[in-house]
């Protein structure tokens, strides 16, 4: 079985997380370099995917500075199959460059709209391929939703649908008052969904909204939640989807009266120009960092047969922390992870060049696949 040589740029809880996956899940034979700007953090990356583990594959680190390069990282990049980029939204183009130069695969995981659109163009025509927004939101909940509007087609005969619905919450088990929430992620991709216009298709016609806009109720296995729009989760299903769903959205969930104390934040900041920076500020100082998790998905499909008979189908998932090898990763951290790692298995093993958008997936090969299928398992009300 041939090795697969893996560079992971960022090995924080994202990036260690998809280094234990592709270790302990699958049959990919891998060897990992765990890189960070701190040599610390990349040597406990290490450690936390090796301990306790009875698989082997070699596990290097190496240390990526702020800009420019290193020998070590040079000679880790020229070996490199495949490059994970687990590292903020605004280093993805600089991270997919070296990709092109030492002709490697990449992914990443980033929401960013104008990163993403810089890489897409940075990737036509390469020898390698280039999955982009390959986590939960944008990522997992986008080939979910693919697979339903399909599905739906298919049952009914048609190749259009009125309603394709995307929903996905990274919350605690509980939370208080005044926020109702509690960070289970970066707080400073919080804060950047939370104020960056969306992508929804109405009416047949994709159009930019602002965040947090239309929040409305939903229930999910007899829990309520509020959705609101928020930035980034749609991935490149408006464009996919074009001409065949009236109406299409992400929004994200939170616990009610959340989104009305963002909104109290967000007015009270007004419209200055780090606007970004004064919600992620406000809100260190007022919602804790919490460990006990849970990720919440929801995406629905809805339109009329040809007798004009209305029909949904829907799929609903709860996970929960989970012991993968001898560690256990929060539920952020693994639905994540699992489709960074099932992005890199398909890139690894089969003939993809240039950019590969989550529509392009197949969502039933993906979402039976090792990593995704162990991480998610099977939706509510399929479960015992």
């Amino acid at each position: 079985m041939a090795t697969h040589r893996i560079v992971i740029a960022g090995s924080g809880g994202i990036g260690r997380a998809v280094g234990l996956l592709l270790r302990e899940l699958g049959d990919l034979d891998v060897h990992l370099t765990l890189g960070d700007l701190s040599e610390e953090q990349a040597r406990s990356a290490a450690a936390f995917i090796s301990d306790g583990s009875d698989r082997r594959g070699a596990i290097e680190t190496v240390v990526m500075p702020m800009s420019g390069s290193t020998p070590a990282l040079d000679r880790a990049l020229a070996d490199a199959d495949l490059i994970l980029d687990c590292l903020p939204g605004g280093q993805a183009p600089r991270v997919a460059s070296w990709a092109l130069v030492h002709n490697a695969h990449y992914a990443n995981l980033t929401e960013y709209v104008a990163e993403t659109n810089q890489i897409l163009e940075m990737a036509r025509g390469a020898r390698t391929g280039f999955a982009l927004q390959c986590g939960l939101a944008p990522g997992y909940v986008n080939v979910l939703g693919h697979q339903l509007f399909r599905r739906f087609c298919a049952q009914h005969d048609v190749t259009q649908v009125e309603r394709l619905k995307m929903r996905v919450g990274a919350l605690t088990r509980n939370a208080e008052a005044p926020h109702f929430y509690g960070f289970t992620w970066s707080p400073i991709g919080v804060a950047t969904e939370y104020v960056k216009d969306a992508i929804v298709v109405r009416g047949g016609v994709q159009k930019l909204v602002p965040s947090l806009a239309e929040v409305e109720e939903l229930l999910i296995d007899g829990v309520r939640y509020e959705e609101a729009t928020t930035s980034g989760g749609a991935a490149d299903l408006p464009d996919a989807l074009a001409g065949k769903v009236r109406d299409l959205d992400y929004k994200t969930l939170r616990f009610p009266g959340h989104w009305a104390w963002v909104q109290e934040q967000l007015a009270a900041i007004g419209d200055a120009p780090d606007r970004i920076q004064q919600l992620e500020d406000r809100m260190l100082r007022t919602i804790p960092q919490m460990e006990d998790d849970i990720v919440v998905i929801y995406a629905s499909t809805e339109g009329t047969d040809r007798r004009g008979h209305r029909h949904r189908i829907d799929a609903a998932y709860m996970v929960y922390p989970e012991q993968f090898g001898a560690q256990t990763l929060r539920a952020i951290q693994s639905t994540t992870a699992a489709g960074m790692a099932e992005c890199a298995r398909m890139l690894l093993t089969t003939d993809v060049r240039g950019p590969l958008l989550q529509s392009q997936l197949d969502p039933d090969d993906y979402l039976a696949g090792p990593y995704v299928g162990a991480v998610y398992g099977a939706p509510l009300g399929a479960r015992g």
